[in-house]
């Protein structure tokens, strides 16, 4: 007689993934390798896709927020990569209404040829993508001249500075961002450290190489939300999803106001000088600019 034991049964995608919904595209999920050909889940994808569902909670009662307002949403995913995040909202939210565009902005054209052609595959037909830089995409003839929501997912070193400036441009009324690494303001620190440290005790928080980046990183973030701020926006900063998930793990949510009537704008805009004079980096104006 046998002793072995019995067969577990195996769990079901829903029981293997929680967050999917009912009616979400089986082929998306495949195509964008978090499901196996087999309609396995893909382990090594699971902690993005749990990132950029988490994401999406956030971002789809301010696309229903627009569209009850106007009638109308257009969203604009700035450094898409490969779409993840554009992808699923249309799955998730687009695709069940008539109204609606998700544009896609990368700088790498065969990225962006591999997203159009599965958008095309799909039938998501309300899905754009451009090849262009920020720059280009600022004066893009295909892009509309405004946006009402602007994402940036993981947007490396200056590309969310970059975002920014896209969604300002476009006189966007949300803007979500997740930051990453960034280099620019710690490197800024570093050529100033000597007269820091005369100056002030203060620069002992950024007086060893480590505390340099990790301090610089914080600053940066800091320097974005008063510069949102400063352009008339309400800024609140969270976490995206757990810190055991990833440890650039800072969500920045800004909401354009109607009118300012305290002087918060102005208040934003003296402090960001402030800040940028006290830590040396007046360089960085430009950057930060209001």
């Amino acid at each position: 007689m046998s002793t072995r034991p019995p067969l577990k049964p195996q769990k079901t995608l829903q029981e293997q993934l929680p967050e999917l919904r009912e009616g979400q595209s089986v082929e998306l999920l495949k195509e964008l390798h978090i499901l196996t050909r087999e309609g396995k889940l893909n382990q090594d994808t699971r902690r993005k896709l749990k990132q950029v569902y988490h994401l999406v909670q956030f971002i789809e009662p301010l696309l229903a927020e627009v569209l009850a307002q106007r009638g109308d949403v257009s969203l604009a995913d700035h450094g898409a990569g490969k779409s993840y995040l554009g992808f699923i909202l249309y799955d998730l939210f687009f695709k069940a209404r008539s109204q609606g565009w998700v544009y896609g902005v990368e700088a790498r054209a065969e990225l962006v040829e591999k997203s159009q052609a599965l958008a095309q595959r799909l039938g998501f037909e309300r899905m754009r993508f451009m090849a262009a830089t920020v720059q280009e995409a600022l004066t893009h003839p295909e892009l509309p001249a405004r946006f009402d929501v602007v994402t940036a997912l993981h947007a490396c070193d200056t590309a969310t500075d970059d975002a920014i400036r896209f969604g300002l441009e476009k006189q966007a009324q949300h803007l979500v961002l997740v930051p990453c690494c960034q280099a620019e303001v710690a490197g800024v620190m570093k050529q100033h450290k000597a007269l820091s440290l005369a100056r002030t005790p203060l620069a002992e928080l950024w007086r060893h190489p480590l505390h340099t980046r990790e301090f610089g990183s914080q600053i940066t973030n800091v320097l974005r939300c008063l510069q949102l701020e400063a352009h008339g926006y309400q800024v609140t900063v969270t976490e995206l999803v757990g810190w055991e998930h990833s440890m650039k793990n800072e969500l920045i949510l800004a909401r354009k106001l109607a009118s300012d009537r305290t002087g918060a704008a102005e208040r934003a805009k003296q402090r960001l000088q402030q800040v940028l004079e006290e830590l040396n980096l007046q360089t960085l104006s430009q950057r930060f600019s209001v």
